[in-house]
């Protein structure tokens, strides 16, 4: 067993490229103003991967842990500052116990793994979700990464170990009554901007880009808050066949589309 000598701190380091894709393929150039500050990635299909070769579940999800370090660089070579990935569910726990017993340890196992190489990619990474019934010994590896990686400032990295979207957002408004009661906030002054603040991660951007692999198209109770003027791509590939390229693509077909925010422009006759 490993013994922990306190906890890692971040420290100033020299900043390192990702590799380049075997493929030698790179990354298309775009005016940064069409590239998404905040990708969301839900890494689905790994377990319908893995079954369709004859192999059992668990082996997709470590398929998959590769894959998301490829997209991580793919971001990093875009140019894009946040990424957020769907790494365990509050509703994941309905699976069978030995698959949440090996997502909980897979978890906490990348992170120790790939927490250095994150570090000199200039990498923050950073956690949201919840701590009830999260083996302690993820948590502990979550704020790790965190703590090592505190500096950096090239790309953030949010995973998401317990989370669900409805859980944070009650999670925030629980935190608001409780100001409330205590006379901290006038219930008549709650706005958006209240609601965004208590939520786990309040400095992370709205989603721009909002990815799911795997065939399914729906958001599955992911950033629902932050995804609310998302632009959605549906992949039918499965995580574990997924790299950077497919990220690369996914921004393109976001670069092409018209982002209103609710506004529209008179067209007739045009």
């Amino acid at each position: 067993m490993r013994r922990r000598q306190g906890p890692v701190r971040w420290e100033p380091h020299e900043i390192v490229d990702p590799p380049a894709h075997p493929s030698g393929e790179t990354a298309p150039r775009l005016d940064p103003r069409f590239v998404p500050k905040h990708v969301a990635l839900v890494m689905d299909g790994n377990g319908r991967w893995a079954n369709a070769r004859g192999l059992p579940r668990t082996e997709g999800h470590a398929a998959g842990e590769q894959v998301l370090l490829d997209v991580v660089a793919g971001a990093i070579d875009l140019g894009v500052s946040h990424v957020s990935a769907y790494a365990f569910s509050t509703e994941n726990w309905k699976r069978s116990p030995e698959e949440v017993r090996y997502l909980m340890g897979f978890n906490r196992d990348v992170l120790r793994r790939r927490r250095d190489v994150m570090n000199s990619w200039g990498v923050r990474v950073r956690w949201a979700g919840r701590r009830p019934r999260l083996w302690r010994s993820v948590i502990a590896e979550l704020e790790e990464a965190e703590a090592l990686t505190e500096g950096n400032t090239r790309c953030t990295l949010t995973m998401c170990v317990n989370y669900g979207g409805r859980a944070e957002i009650a999670d925030a408004v629980r935190r608001i009554a409780a100001d409330a009661a205590a006379g901290r906030i006038d219930p008549a002054r709650i706005s958006e901007q209240t609601i965004a603040r208590h939520l786990d991660e309040p400095d992370m951007p709205d989603v721009d880009l909002f990815i799911r692999t795997g065939g399914e198209k729906r958001a599955s109770n992911f950033l629902i808050w932050q995804a609310a003027y998302a632009e959605f791509v549906f992949l039918e590939k499965a995580w574990p066949d997924v790299d950077r390229r497919d990220l690369w693509a996914a921004v393109l077909e976001y670069a092409r589309r018209d982002r209103r925010y609710g506004g529209a422009v008179d067209a007739v006759g045009s």
